[in-house]
């Protein structure tokens, strides 16, 4: 029996001196190149309910609850799980530097707590994504025998993910959103004059109906002695390709019951009320094209759906304001 207790206390102690060599830090990276531009990446691992369309860990149990709480994107989102496969635990975004960086914390404050961070590099057109785990064991034996069994599966789920994430961003809209400031506002219905125009979608011809539209909408306030309320609007209704069909629309006051509401030609009418996606393009009505673009890059990376008609409010005077300096201000109704 003593030899046996003696051979048993050397096993452990021999345990513990290989466990004490063993490193405290497990770490696990995975990289790979994205065909898509560092925006649309950022915005895939910035919010967790977009991760849950790439994680591999949500593929490997869809039976299981996920519970979403804090901001609904960046520093301070939070997302619980509880499965039979992947069990419980809980994730919190701890740093987000757009399109560069984000960083999570994995279980706060509990034994085996990790660390998980996104590096991401752009470049000719593509993003380089770095996925990286760590965990302190520190003098927990235990959890340093067992990094040992789990660097391997982490670094096979990381692969999987990043798998994942490519295959999703390089299905969205390849417009890099990066270089626009977007708000998310409410805006309240204003009373408009308008007029429904078609136009081939060629900038001259566009141009040409909108001067005679706007000329027909500023016609029937003079007429009815109504008030100028707010920039000229124009509100897109469809656009086909050979075709766009907007309104020309002018806000206005002074309203009473002998304006005609629905007549053959200028029209009374109200705009959307309710969330929008504002955005202020500087310069050329020519480039609006490419920030109608930008927009619908946003909304399809971060999941966020349309809600109407988008228009355009024309701020400055072009005939007073440099080309350059021209200010619009582009809305999209979002739920």
């Amino acid at each position: 029996m003593q030899k046996l207790l003696y051979a048993v206390g050397g096993f452990v102690l021999i345990l513990v001196l290989v466990g004490l060599a063993l490193p405290r830090h497990a770490s696990v990276s995975a990289t790979t190149q994205i065909d898509a531009n560092p925006a649309t990446v950022f915005a895939l691992v910035n919010d967790f309910h977009r991760v849950a369309l790439w994680s591999p860990w949500v593929e490997s149990d869809p039976n299981a609850r996920i519970t979403y709480s804090g901001p609904g994107r960046g520093a301070g989102a939070t997302m619980t799980w509880d499965g039979t496969i992947i069990g419980t635990g809980t994730q919190t975004i701890t740093d987000s530097r757009p399109h560069t960086y984000l960083e999570s914390v994995i279980n706060p404050a509990e034994p085996g707590s990790a660390r998980s961070w996104f590096d991401l590099e752009g470049g000719n057109g593509g993003t380089a994504v770095t996925w990286t785990f760590e965990v302190d064991y520190g003098y927990n034996l235990v959890g340093r025998y067992f990094a040992l069994l789990l660097t391997g599966v982490v670094r096979r789920d990381y692969v999987k993910g990043l798998i994942n994430l490519k295959d999703l961003a390089e299905t969205l809209p390849r417009a890099d959103f990066s270089d626009i400031e977007i708000e998310q506002i409410v805006v309240e219905a204003l009373d408009i004059a308008y007029l429904s125009t078609a136009s081939r979608p060629e900038p001259a011809a566009i141009s040409a109906a909108m001067g005679n539209a706007y000329f027909e909408v500023l016609s029937f306030i003079d007429r009815h002695d109504l008030e100028e309320a707010g920039a000229p609007l124009s509100i897109t209704r469809s656009f086909s390709g050979s075709e766009l069909l907007f309104d020309a629309a002018i806000p206005v006051r002074g309203l009473s019951e002998a304006v005609p509401r629905d007549g053959a030609g200028v029209r009374i009418g109200s705009t959307y009320a309710g969330n929008v996606i504002r955005v202020k393009h500087l310069g050329s009505y020519r480039r609006l094209g490419d920030t109608h673009q930008k927009i619908a890059s946003y909304l399809a990376a971060l999941g966020i759906a349309r809600n109407g008609d988008a228009w355009e409010s024309y701020v400055s005077d072009p005939t007073r304001v440099a080309e350059e300096q021209l200010v619009t201000y582009v809305y999209y109704p979002v739920r």
